[in-house]
This record gives C-alpha cells, sequence and structure tokens, in this order.
C-alpha cells in the first residue's frame, strides 16, 4: 500500500514514523531541523493521518507499506526513525529488508509485547455518537472517562472532524480490531539488523525497560540506548531541541 507523504529538504532520505492514533506533522518540529541537510519523507501510516484505510495492522504490513512508499519515492536505503507504534514498524522494516535501511532510530518502544489500555481507549472513541451534530467540546466530554489525561485527549481528537455529519478521520474500526497486533509483536528470528541503531527512551517513561536489553541486543547489533531525563513516551514533544540534537548527531555519526 502507497502511503501519504509530507516531503521536505534534499540529500540522504530520512523517513519518521508517527505512534499509535498520530500522524506525520506529529514530527514536524523535528522534520523541520532536518531538512536543511536531508530528504525528509513524514509517512502517514495505514489507516492514520490521510493515507489509505484497510484492515489488517501486523508490523509486517505496516512494514512492507513503508517499504513500498520509499521505494516509489526513490527513497531507499534510506534512515529510519520511529517513534512508538512507528518505532515498531520501523524495527520490522530493519529486520525484514536490512539492505534498504541505512540506520534505525527507535523512540521510546522496544521489541517486545505491550498491555496497555489502547483497547479502551478505542473502544471509547468508538462510543462517540456521530449520527448527530457534534463539537469537539462533546467529543472531549464523551472521551473523558476513559481518557482522564486532557492533553492524551486533545492528542485524540486532532483526527475527529466535528459538525453537522461529525466523523473520524482515521480508520478507527481498522485500528480498534488491529490493537492486539499492535500492542503485540512478532517473532521474527532468526533475523536480525546489524546496521547503526539507537534506541531513546524518555527518562519518566516505563515503555523500555532494562530487562528488555537481551531481546534489544538479539535482533539488533550493539545498539546504543540513550535517555532523555524529565521526558516521558511523547519524548519529541517534552524535550524536541534535545530530541533534534540526538537525532542529527546519530544520523551525522
Amino acid at each position: 500500500m502507497k502511503l501519504h507523504v509530507l516531503e521536505a529538504g534534499d540529500g540522504p532520505a530520512v523517513a519518521l514514523l508517527h505512534g499509535l492514533f498520530g500522524r506525520a506533522q506529529n514530527l514536524g518540529t523535528l522534520a523541520r531541523r532536518l531538512a536543511p541537510h536531508y530528504r525528509v519523507l513524514s509517512i502517514d501510516l495505514r489507516n492514520h493521518g490521510a493515507s489509505p484505510h484497510a484492515a489488517g495492522m501486523t508490523y509486517e504490513a505496516l512494514a512492507g507499506d513503508v517499504l513500498e512508499t520509499l521505494a516509489d519515492a526513490g527513497a531507499l536505503p534510506a534512515s529510519l526513525l520511529g517513534h512508538s507504534m512507528g518505532g515498531k514498524t520501523a524495527m520490522a522494516a530493519a529486520l525484514l529488508a536490512p539492505a534498504e535501511v541505512k540506520s534505525l532510530l527507535v523512540a521510546d518502544i522496544a521489541p517486545v509485547p505491550y498491555a496497555h489500555r489502547n483497547s479502551a481507549v478505542g473502544a471509547a472513541m468508538l462510543a462517540i455518537p456521530l449520527d448527530r451534530p457534534m463539537r469537539r467540546a462533546d467529543a472531549d466530554a464523551a472521551l473523558r472517562d476513559a481518557v482522564p489525561d486532557a492533553g492524551v485527549r486533545s492528542f485524540l481528537l486532532q483526527n475527529f472532524l466535528p459538525g453537522a455529519a461529525p466523523a473520524w478521520r482515521i480508520g478507527l474500526a481498522n485500528i480498534a480490531n488491529a490493537l492486539p497486533d499492535i500492542e503485540g509483536w512478532p517473532d521474527f528470528s532468526p533475523r536480525t539488523y546489524a546496521g547503526p541503531t539507537l534506541f531513546v527512551r524518555g527518562g519518566l517513561s516505563d515503555y523500555v525497560l532494562p530487562e528488555y536489553a537481551p531481546v534489544m541486543t538479539k535482533l539488533f547489533r550493539a545498539p546504543d540506548i540513550r535517555k532523555i531525563a524529565d521526558a516521558g513516551h511523547w519524548l519529541h514533544a517534552d524535550k524536541p531541541d534535545e530530541f533534534a540534537d540526538i537525532v542529527v548527531a546519530f544520523l551525522q555519526a
């Protein structure tokens, strides 16, 4: 599947992959920092942003979409940078097609399955009635019990189109059905990726724990692991300058 891409700059190709319920613009600050020296391709993953909607969101499928899109753009091999779900997609692409991935940067996610509250969040989003006029404030109120954090609700509602005929711009039902695959991680053994690899974790996040190191080093040869103190899971938003500095140093190494 060919995906929607926002492109800027010229030079070595760098693809940016957003997280669950996100879109390409979420990494816009980083894209602008990189564009003077790199060809930056910010990609909307399947069922997200302006990309096509389709059932099935295994990491093999998501990685295949990204590789097909970059090949169509003449942007392979490319460096891949992904946050959360996008990080898992980038890892899958590196394992499936290592010759097409120059380097790999994974932001606050590990190659392990997780058990998060995304199913409850997806159900709450699906439960918002779309058969009547609705303001953004109405949708926000409808999500409050399932998503008490106002910042997270605002992030989710970037995908909501209010008005007389409200709608979700994303393939919400497809995403909700695929959450077991999105929160999981397939067995890629015996595949490995030997290219330059950097994991960047938020110091306030519990997504990348010390006990995950053995599987990280099994799949990715001698990966570097960096921490951004006082940053949570959305480290690129919490500490944008520090995150961008780390990315630039990694790409220039």
